[in-house]
């Protein structure tokens, strides 16, 4: 099994990207096989690792289709809707609470 090159932080060759400088020009993986990877020391846990991708390999990212655009939409509006009291809560819920702040943190009574 073959090793990827690794390179320092900044160092790597021209030609190679990762996924988000990609993005930027427009680009995707498509299917190919990582490259190299880079590798940023930090002070007290394991380098940061990025995955790089041959630009010249790359494809250009699929065009949004009105299909897409209205699937997307949809699981985004899901994402705003509180599963306790059924109602669009305006903004998206966390995954951790798994329903609206009001129905997460109830107001106590203050009846005696």
């Amino acid at each position: 099994m073959a090793t990827l090159p690794v390179y320092s932080w900044r160092l790597a060759p021209d030609g190679l990207a990762t996924r988000r400088q990609l993005r930027a020009l427009g680009l995707r993986p498509g299917g190919q096989d990582v490259a190299a990877q880079v590798e940023r020391p930090r002070r007290r846990r394991g380098p940061l690792v990025a995955y790089l991708y041959r630009i010249d390999a790359a494809r250009p990212v699929r065009p949004m289709t009105e299909r897409r655009a209205a699937a997307l939409a949809k699981a985004n509006a899901a994402r705003r809707w509180c599963s306790a009291c059924r109602r669009d809560a305006g903004y998206v819920i966390p995954a951790s609470l798994g329903m609206c702040t009001p129905c997460a943190y109830p107001e106590p009574d203050d009846r005696v």
